[in-house]
C-alpha cells in the first residue's frame, strides 16, 4: 500500500486491490454479478478463486465529494471488527474508481424475509437471534469505538443474514462520528431512509447515538409484524398502527401470520414489540441504549424459553382463543415447544397457501430510498 499525506491513512491495515482484479472477479461488474443497488452505489458478488467470494461496492461518481472523504470513510471502518458488522477487507482506489470490498454475506438481507421474497420466511426464534446480532453490531459502533459511531441508516435491507442467519449490520456510507466529551449531539445534514428517520433528528438537526436507537425500534415491529415502515395504501407508519394492540397485550393482533402457521412464542414477541414502541419515543434520551436493547433481549429470551407456544388453526368463532387474520379465523392451541406435541385432537392444520393471496401487510415494502436534507 502506497503511502499518503496523512500519516493515518498510512497505517491502514487493508488490502488494497487493484481495478483489473476486481473487474476480473466480477466479470466486468456485470449483470449477473449484481447483487445489490443503493444510493451511494452497487453492490457486486466478486469471485477470486474457488474458496474466495467477496463483495465489492462500487460507488456512484458522485458519491463522494473528494478523495479525503473516500479515505476518511476507510480509514473509519477500518476500525471497527465485531462478528454482526460486515467486516471491510480492501479498498480500490484507480482511475477514478473508489471502490469498498467486503466480506460476502450468503443469506441476502433481512428485507428479503419481511417481504417475504422468493418464499422466503423466518421462525419466531431466528427473529429474536437477528435482532440481538443486530444489537449487537450498532452497540459495538456506540460504544465499543472512540470516537463512537453512528451509522445513520438502520434498516432492513442493510442488515445481511450470514450462513447460520446471524445478523450482520452493513451499508458504512452515511456513518458519522458521534459526540465526544461533554458534547450532547453533533450537528449534522439529515441523512437516512424515510420511515426509519427519527423525527427529533430531522426537527433539530442534532446527531445522537438515539437516532440510531428509533431506527432499531422500527426494525423491532417489523420484525413481529412483517409489515412496511410506511403502508403507502393507507399512508400511516407502523408505529401509529402497531401501538394499541401492543399496549393492551394483544401482539396475536398485528404478528406477522406466517407466525401463526407454526409453533411461536407471542410471549417473546410481545416483549419484543414493546420494547420497539420504547426505542421510538418523542424524547431521545428517554429511549434504551443499543446495550440495554441487547441486554433485554437475551433476558427475555431466557425467561420466555419455557413459555408454551401456540399453533393456530382455522376455525370461525370470534373468542379469547380465537384471532382472525385477513378475514381467517384462527383457533389457538399449545404446544410443547420440545417435543411439539398437540393439546388438540381436533386441530385442522392451516395452509399458508389458503391465504397467499388475500392482501398481506407487507405488500408494498420496496427497496428503501435514503433522504438527505439540507440543513
Amino acid at each position: 500500500m502506497r503511502t499518503t499525506e496523512s500519516s493515518q491513512w498510512g497505517k491502514i491495515e487493508l488490502r488494497r486491490f487493484r481495478l483489473e482484479e476486481l473487474g476480473k472477479a466480477t466479470e466486468n461488474f456485470s449483470r449477473d454479478c449484481l447483487v445489490g443497488s443503493g444510493a451511494f452505489g452497487n453492490v457486486y458478488k466478486g469471485t477470486f478463486d474457488e474458496e474466495l467470494t467477496l463483495a465489492i461496492k462500487r460507488a456512484h461518481a458522485e458519491s463522494y465529494q473528494s478523495v479525503d472523504e473516500f479515505r476518511n470513510e476507510v480509514e473509519l471502518l477500518s476500525r471497527v471488527k465485531h462478528r454482526n458488522l460486515v467486516g471491510l477487507v480492501g479498498y480500490c482506489e484507480e482511475a477514478g474508481q473508489k471502490m469498498l470490498v467486503y466480506e460476502y454475506v450468503p443469506n441476502g438481507c433481512l428485507l428479503d424475509y419481511i417481504v417475504g421474497r422468493r418464499g422466503k420466511t423466518l421462525t419466531w426464534s431466528q427473529r429474536v437471534n437477528i435482532a440481538i446480532g443486530a444489537a449487537k453490531g450498532i452497540a459495538h459502533l456506540h460504544e465499543g469505538v472512540r470516537p463512537s459511531i453512528i451509522h445513520r441508516d438502520i434498516k432492513p435491507s442493510n442488515i445481511l443474514l450470514g450462513h447460520g442467519f446471524e445478523a450482520k449490520v452493513s451499508d458504512f456510507g452515511l456513518v458519522k462520528a458521534g459526540p465526544a466529551g461533554d458534547q450532547s449531539h453533533v450537528s449534522s445534514q439529515i441523512k437516512g431512509t424515510p420511515g426509519y428517520l427519527d423525527p427529533a433528528y430531522c426537527s433539530s438537526f442534532h446527531l445522537t447515538p438515539f437516532t440510531d436507537v428509533y431506527s432499531f425500534g422500527v426494525i423491532l415491529l417489523q420484525l413481529v409484524s412483517a409489515r412496511p415502515a410506511v403502508d403507502p395504501s393507507r399512508n400511516h407508519h407502523i408505529i401509529d398502527w402497531a401501538r394499541q394492540s401492543l399496549e393492551r397485550g394483544a401482539v396475536e393482533d398485528i404478528v406477522d401470520a406466517n407466525l401463526l402457521t407454526e409453533a411461536c412464542n407471542m410471549e417473546m414477541m410481545l416483549k419484543m414489540g414493546q420494547l420497539g414502541l420504547r426505542c421510538v419515543v418523542k424524547t431521545p434520551r428517554a429511549r434504551p441504549k443499543m446495550t440495554q436493547i441487547v441486554r433485554e433481549l437475551e433476558e427475555g429470551l431466557r425467561s420466555t424459553t419455557h413459555e408454551r407456544c401456540f399453533l393456530w388453526g382455522m376455525h370461525g368463532t370470534s373468542t379469547d382463543e380465537y384471532v382472525s387474520v385477513e378475514g381467517v379465523g384462527l383457533q389457538r392451541f399449545p404446544v410443547d415447544a420440545d417435543g411439539l406435541s398437540l393439546h388438540s385432537a381436533s386441530m385442522r392444520c392451516l395452509d399458508p397457501d389458503s391465504i397467499a393471496d388475500a392482501p398481506h401487510g407487507s405488500r408494498g415494502i420496496g427497496e428503501e430510498r435514503v433522504a438527505c436534507i439540507d440543513g
